[in-house]
């Protein structure tokens, strides 16, 4: 089936904010004498597992300031996060998309505010027809109902369809929804399991709107 539409994953996909969450919370674990390794990080990656600071628990016993820990570490995350740019060949193949007159939507386990934040941020949310997220009556990935919704929000079939994800857990929701998926991982995650996927590239640098049929179709 044509390819009429496409879903991107948003955190650490089209904007490098997984680097900055894996930095901001090792750190608090480094002030507590504990090491948070990369392997530990890797399967919240896409989804909310459990919380962040629960390995460190795990090691020191519950934290007294919790809520001042988990504060810091937020306004830190986020500044990091304001300063990243999007990544590489994200902005001119969403441009080329919208141009070609596809569907475009982002399908994320974060929260819509923080989406729609960083996309307008990054000049790149007016392109997109839907932003589908977890919430409360919406789950994180792996379930697929964040695709779901958003494959409807278009009005396309979810086989026309192609997912854009990073992660294990955002495959899984993709192909779990019946879409086609491409997965782009980033440093974080270039050494999981991906192969879920249809295809898996290095960036977006590699991929063209008018090879998507040809390349999917291999």
């Amino acid at each position: 089936m044509t390819v009429r539409a496409l879903v991107f994953d948003f955190d650490g996909l089209i904007c490098d904010t997984e680097s900055s969450s894996f930095e901001t919370a090792r750190a608090i674990y480094a002030e507590h004498g504990v090491e948070l390794t990369v392997s530990q990080w890797q399967d919240r990656i896409g989804t909310h597992a459990r919380p962040w600071y629960a390995d460190l628990e795990a090691v020191v016993g519950p934290l007294s300031d919790r809520d001042a820990v988990m504060e810091r570490r937020r306004l830190a995350h986020h500044e990091k996060v304001r300063a990243e740019a999007a990544m590489p060949g994200v902005e001119a193949f969403v441009v080329k998309a919208a141009e070609a007159g596809l569907g475009l939507a982002v399908a994320s386990s974060s929260s819509a505010g923080w989406v729609t934040e960083h996309l307008d941020r990054l000049g790149l949310l007016d392109r997109f027809a839907a932003v589908s997220c977890a919430n409360a009556d919406v789950p994180a990935k792996p379930d697929p109902r964040v695709y779901q919704l958003a494959v409807d929000q278009l009005g396309v079939p979810a086989g026309a369809t192609v997912a854009f994800e990073d992660s294990p857990n955002g495959v899984e929701a993709a192909r779990s929804a019946g879409l086609r998926c491409i997965a782009v991982p980033n440093r974080l995650t270039e050494d999981l399991d991906l192969s879920a996927a249809d295809l898996v590239v290095s960036s977006f640098l590699e991929l063209q709107i008018e090879d998507l049929d040809h390349l999917l179709g291999r």
